[in-house]
């Protein structure tokens, strides 16, 4: 059985990185929910894959440059 030890101020550090990290999934998330105009919930995205994500997030900065590029309105 292994042990694995830290100090507390290793564990504080460790923590406030992951409370980052979920924070910045968080607001992905919210963000993509909020360009698929009701078409996907936040919870919907909450539950893709990383991989399933990113690739959304592609497509959306490849409409938001051919929208941009066309002239045409995004909204």
């Amino acid at each position: 059985m292994m042990l694995l030890t830290a100090t507390p101020e290793e564990v504080k550090k460790l923590l406030d990185t992951y409370e980052k990290d979920v924070e910045g999934i968080k607001k992905g998330c919210l963000q993509l929910a909020w360009y698929m105009r009701g078409s996907v919930t936040y919870e919907d995205v909450l539950n893709m894959s990383v991989t399933e994500r990113e690739a959304i997030d592609k497509i959306i900065e490849s409409n938001l440059k051919v929208t941009k590029d066309s002239g045409l309105p995004f909204f």
